[in-house]
């Protein structure tokens, strides 16, 4: 049976981690909230009435009852859940169509085009930057009937999936193999193969594994005006790659509806955590394991914000806080022993002090938690929010010195995930107590933080896609002539401007 999200937040009510009393009394003290809840989702439904689309009844499920409309109205973005939890369903999908396969995908696009009813493609429903939001007349296209391992060729590495399937559902249909996928973002729970694709997403493990385009080897596009697909060869000069113009897409040109993914055998992740003296000298330390080889395949260092703050709500006492005192946590996870003894010897040299691997278990199990915490800490009136980026080694200190100084009234931590042998990401958290008008406060914080980023050279989207929130600033990182590359590539592919409209143009 496939689970369903709750329209008020993050996974099933009451299933989720809770803050303790503890962390509680921190964030009166830190944000000089009350603590208590004064926020509450909504308890009943009130949608507008669907209005007309074709009939799909003959090529997909089609459902039109208010619960599953909320379900899939919205992503899990901060604004996404403030207007849910103020009742504001006013551009519920009017319908949602869940084909079996790519022909009733098909089928459901052409009956969509001749009438000029809009299509947003939905997977987990875990967009964070507006990417399922449409106010046109429209139907969800719900791939979640689309979940099955197809094929697994265990000689060459390669897991053909339907876009549908979410990623632990992937996992364990490929644990009898004795593979696994290897891409692990904080929205794994829900997140899907598709919707990973769809976004070019990055997992907590990309610094070993890649991001999500480079494991796909490749993928099929049901557009309205025909299908698209491309070979699974290791390499082609065959011209620019149609299968990275479509990782990324978000739904604009057409429906992902088969994805050829590279796994990797199944193995356990071994953990090192260690203390280094501040943001930049840790950076330096990540710079140099990366461009030797030996950086681990996973690496996440926190900031002296983000540790302080990270240690006092976990409640790990005065030890924990004595030992991580004004210095940043680093964490290391290792899926082979390779390169392990020697980043080890880097680290210290350059200054790091171990913690062994209790810290690193510590965060495995609790990297799922941020999303689900995040509910009870907007009950308390808690602003919560992240954003991310990333730039060049060279440009890192100033990336994350402007972003922080554009970011007033807020508590921010930041932390590196993902590293590359030119540059790393910057992933920030804000928290902070919400004024009266929530949606604005944070409007004006997420233009100043962007605006920052444009301005010091940083990407809009690391991982997060652009959705509407980034579509704005999409021309000052591709330029104009890269924007009419893009939609001369829409107008081919929907000419009726059905896909997704609004989302990355």
């Amino acid at each position: 049976m496939r689970r369903e999200q709750v329209y008020w937040g993050w996974g099933e009510p009451g299933a989720g981690p809770s803050l303790p009393e503890h962390a509680v009394e921190l964030l009166r003290s830190e944000l000089g909230i009350s603590g208590e809840l004064v926020s509450r989702p909504p308890t009943s439904l009130s949608l507008p009435a669907p209005r007309p689309v074709p009939d799909l009844s003959a090529v997909a499920e089609v459902r039109t009852d208010d619960e599953i409309r909320a379900l899939r109205t919205r992503g899990k973005s901060y604004l996404d859940l403030l207007a849910q939890r103020a009742g504001d369903f006013a551009s519920a999908p009017d319908a949602v169509v869940a084909p079996a396969d790519a022909a009733g995908v098909e089928a459901v696009l052409q009956a969509c085009t001749e009438d000029g009813v809009a299509v947003v493609p939905f997977g987990g429903g875990t967009s964070v930057v507006g990417g399922l939001e449409c106010e046109r007349p429209h139907v969800s296209l719900d791939l979640g009937r689309m979940d099955r391992l197809l094929s697994v060729d265990e000689r060459s590495l390669i897991a053909v999936f339907e876009p549908g399937i979410r990623l632990p559902e992937a996992d364990a249909a490929l644990r009898p193999h004795g593979l696994a996928l290897g891409h692990v973002p904080q929205s794994y729970e829900w997140a899907t193969v598709g919707g990973c694709a769809a976004t070019r997403s990055a997992g907590q493990s990309s610094t070993g594994h890649g991001r999500i385009d480079a494991q796909v080897a490749a993928l099929e596009c049901v557009t309205p005006m025909g299908s698209l697909a491309t070979l699974d060869a290791p390499g082609t000069a065959a011209g620019p790659s149609l299968r990275q113009l479509v990782l990324g897409s978000e739904g604009a040109f057409g429906v992902i509806t088969r994805v050829a993914l590279r796994v990797r055998p199944l193995r356990s992740a071994a953990y090192d955590a260690w203390t280094v003296g501040s943001f930049l000298e840790g950076a330096e330390l990540l710079r140099r394991l990366e461009q030797d080889g030996i950086a681990p395949d996973i690496a996440r260092f926190s900031d002296e914000e983000e540790t302080r703050l990270s240690v006092a709500l976990a409640g790990t006492g005065s030890v924990g806080r004595k030992l991580l005192s004004e210095r940043c946590l680093l964490v290391c996870g290792w899926e082979g022993a390779v390169g392990r003894a020697a980043a080890a010897r880097l680290l210290v040299r350059g200054g790091a002090r171990p913690l062994g691997s209790a810290p690193g278990r510590a965060w495995e199990r609790s990297r799922f938690a941020g999303p689900h915490l995040r509910d009870d800490l907007m009950d308390r009136g808690v602003l919560v929010e992240t954003l991310e980026t990333a730039t060049t080694w060279s440009n890192l200190s100033r990336l994350y010195e402007a972003v922080r100084g554009a970011l007033d009234g807020v508590h921010v931590g930041c932390h590196v995930s993902h590293l590359y042998p030119t540059g790393a990401s910057l992933y920030f958290t804000l928290l902070g107590a919400q004024t009266d008008d929530p949606a604005g406060q944070w409007a004006a914080l997420k233009a100043a933080a962007t605006r920052a980023i444009v301005t010091a050279g940083g990407t809009i989207t690391h991982h997060h896609a652009i959705g509407r929130d980034h579509r704005p600033y999409l021309g000052e990182e591709i330029g104009e002539l890269g924007l009419e590359l893009l939609r001369a590539v829409k107008e081919r592919c929907d000419p009726a401007g059905i896909m997704n409209p609004g989302t990355l143009l």
